[in-house]
């Protein structure tokens, strides 16, 4: 017979553990489980709330007893407001069925479409950067990834054409993840009719996005031939082109919300994880010179391409290790019980909200030896091989597993080198580099890097291949 709850650590009367897990969540969820367990009680006011930290119980969340589990109410009042019902936010045979419908556009001979594009953009980017000056690596990073994004969802051209399109979604979806943050940081989330100033600021968002993205679609439906919109080689229409098992084509407001989804899942957290491989690289010469090296001799100072990617293995461990140890998505969204759950010998009460921390998993010493240490080289085949399914899950897991991880890690691999061929990064600021635990795990107050031009970088420039 299961335990009716768990052991975890003692709160307040009325907030619980909220004040604790808000001074820094990753390190009180961290230290709780190092000392009750697998399986953590804790509570945040009114919420009752259960932290899954063992590979053998995430499974059972995410995949044997998923259909027992829906997208927790906060998750879906807060996000919803801008993705609606997209791939982040819907649940059961909705989710499964848009699912099916965007997988084509992630398949690996369409993303693999995308390299050329990637290596340009940060070229792009460098290009501007002048020798011995300092920019924040954070700001860089999310300028990258939304060009990037911008054309590869949608054909949007920040640089060479379109760049309104591309900049009024950018901006619209940075003013909605600043108003989310702040959202989950208070717990909760007005009603939109509540004329407060996130409010009016995330209703104006949402309205700008709305009428790009209709006008986007709407133009590509005038040309449709039988419904077949052109496949302008982008995932946008992909999309569009995707039918269900009826026959029946995505809705404009269902292209919307998935396009919003994707923006946002494919902006900011390859953008984080990015400005973090710079980070720690500063701090590590040792690998930052075997990353030079490794890049001299394969490319010799010509611009990566997709071919050279299985040839660059050293840059795809540290991209592995620098998600290993800043996740951006550091926890996962939570999951509420749809009844009474069984679970590693307890009672998950019906209504409970269970959570899982990529974070907390990749810090586990039973799984990492040194976890706190940067240490590219475990990701070997043999380590990964031996890893435990959902000890390492930087991409999340089960059929909620992100759809674009393939598209992410050939994004950050191209870019990792065509940067690190050319410059070095090395930190230019004095006080202490922090995390935040926005939506995704974030630097606090950016990332102040000085970027110096390496002598053996001979790759010049090139023109934009799609311009």
């Amino acid at each position: 017979m299961a335990v009716k709850r768990p052991s975890g650590p003692k709160g307040a009367l009325i907030m619980g553990n909220a004040s604790q897990f808000s001074e820094d969540e990753p390190t009180f969820l961290l230290e709780n489980v190092k000392k009750y367990g697998d399986l953590v009680y804790f509570r945040l006011a009114h919420l009752q709330t259960y932290l899954v930290a063992h590979p053998d119980l995430i499974r059972e969340v995410l995949v044997t007893q998923s259909d027992k589990f829906e997208k927790a109410p906060l998750d879906k009042q807060i996000l919803g407001k801008f993705l609606g019902n997209g791939l982040l936010t819907s649940d059961g045979a909705f989710h499964r069925r848009q699912r099916r419908l965007a997988q084509p556009a992630f398949h690996s001979k369409r993303i693999h479409n995308y390299a050329e594009v990637m290596v340009d953009y940060a070229n792009q980017i460098i290009g501007g950067w002048q020798d011995e000056a300092v920019v924040d690596i954070t700001e860089e990073m999310m300028h990258l990834t939304m060009l990037i994004v911008s054309k590869t969802l949608f054909d949007a051209d920040a640089i060479t054409g379109t760049g309104d399109t591309a900049e009024i979604i950018g901006n619209a979806m940075n003013d909605f993840q600043a108003i989310s943050n702040r959202d989950y940081q208070r717990g909760f989330s007005l009603p939109n009719w509540v004329p407060t100033a996130d409010n009016r600021l995330r209703n104006r968002a949402v309205t700008q996005f709305n009428a790009v993205m209709n006008q986007i679609i709407a133009e590509r439906r005038k040309t449709a031939v039988n419904n077949q919109v052109a496949d302008k080689g982008d995932l946008l229409s992909m999309l569009m082109l995707s039918v269900d098992e009826d026959g029946e084509f995505m809705d404009d407001k269902q292209l919307r919300n998935e396009v919003a989804t994707l923006f946002a899942a494919g902006h900011e957290t390859t953008s984080n994880a990015l400005s973090w491989t710079w980070f720690l690289l500063a701090q590590h010469p040792e690998a930052e010179a075997k990353l030079h090296e490794e890049l001299d001799t394969v490319l010799a100072g010509r611009q990566p391409t997709l071919a050279d990617l299985p040839n660059l293995p050293y840059s795809l461990q540290i991209i592995k290790e620098a998600i290993r140890m800043y996740p951006p998505a550091w926890i996962l969204n939570g999951r509420r019980a749809l009844e009474d759950v069984q679970l590693g010998g307890y009672t998950v009460p019906k209504g409970s909200t269970v959570f899982v921390s990529p974070y907390v998993m990749h810090h586990l010493p039973q799984y990492f030896d040194e976890p706190e240490a940067f240490k590219p080289e475990r990701f070997t085949a043999e380590f990964e091989k031996s890893l435990p399914k959902f000890a390492y899950m930087p991409f999340g897991g089960g059929a909620r597993v992100c759809i674009g991880n393939a598209f992410a890690m050939m994004e950050a691999q191209l870019i990792l080198a065509t940067i690190a061929q050319k410059y070095r990064l090395t930190l230019a600021q004095t006080e202490p580099v922090r995390y935040k635990t926005q939506i995704t795990l974030t630097a606090e107050n950016g990332i102040q890097m000085r970027v110096l031009e390496r002598e053996t970088a001979v790759s010049p420039t090139p023109e934009l291949a799609f311009a």
